[in-house]
């Protein structure tokens, strides 16, 4: 699966993905899943077009997913959307396709993974943009299918405004910091995610973190995605308050019940 999402690193770029759905956060989610038992199977879905593009390994299109047996089913879900440290306000998924054209071929990959797995399945594809053209042309083949849109919120920083703040995008301030965050209202899996996400992403200039201490206690921390000019608040706490909570952009999905696909 690293080699795929390598590979795709390129189409990422070229269709403006957000941080959380390129390589650096899902290698991040990959490692982590290693670590889980039992673990989840991620599977790559990929569109390769013309001999060049399936030579040198760039994709037209891919899904990036992630298959966990629940009982007597398989749940399929976006790789990462199980993973509580999330950035909200926006659509954090992705299902990378070049054109409607390269949408296509990816849904009608994704109709065939459904139809080898074994026994039943559901499916739960959440958090992707509106107009999706991979969403549409799955709704088209899976007829059973429904596609719903949800409000998003989203953080956002007025830290400013309750005290000094030390803002930073340096790896050895994140490690002197990262520590000593009051993180007891996430679940220990979601601990280690952040923390090793928050790492990766301050390694390569993508992380600030911003911190009100008053006499070594830390009253207010946020750590803010960073895309160039684009800033996307990712996960914070404050005793003392300066993060809000305000709606954001809409966020579609779509879901399939449970059922036995033909092979």
């Amino acid at each position: 699966m690293v080699r795929e999402v390598r590979a795709a690193g390129p189409l990422m770029a070229a269709l403006r993905a957000p941080v959380p759905a390129r390589g650096p956060w899902l290698t991040a989610v990959l490692d982590e899943g290693a670590t889980r038992h039992p673990r989840a199977r991620p599977v790559a879905v990929v569109v390769e077009a013309g001999v060049q593009a399936v030579a040198q390994g760039r994709p037209e299109a891919v899904a990036f997913l992630e298959l966990r047996r629940r009982g007597p089913w398989t749940a399929v879900t976006l790789l990462g959307a199980g993973t509580d440290a999330r950035p909200q306000g926006r659509p954090p998924g992705r299902l990378l396709a070049r054109d409607p054209a390269a949408a296509a071929l990816l849904a009608g990959g994704i109709t065939a993974l459904l139809d080898s797995l074994r026994g039943p399945a559901t499916v739960d594809l959440a958090g992707l943009p509106l107009g999706d053209p991979t969403v549409a042309a799955l709704a088209a083949r899976l007829p059973t299918s429904v596609v719903a849109t949800t409000r998003s919120r989203g953080l956002v920083d007025r830290l400013d405004e309750v005290g000094d703040v030390l803002r930073t995008r340096d790896p050895v301030a994140l490690e002197r910091w990262l520590p000593v965050l009051p993180v007891a209202g996430l679940r220990p899996r979601a601990r280690r995610f952040l923390r090793a996400a928050a790492r990766l992403h301050v390694a390569i200039d993508q992380l600030e973190l911003a911190v009100v201490e008053h006499r070594g206690v830390v009253r207010a921390a946020l750590l803010t995605l960073v895309d160039g000019a684009d800033r996307w608040p990712w996960w914070g706490t404050t005793t003392i308050g300066g993060l809000d909570t305000e709606m954001g952009v809409p966020l579609v999905g779509l879901t399939v019940p449970a059922r036995r696909w033909p092979r």
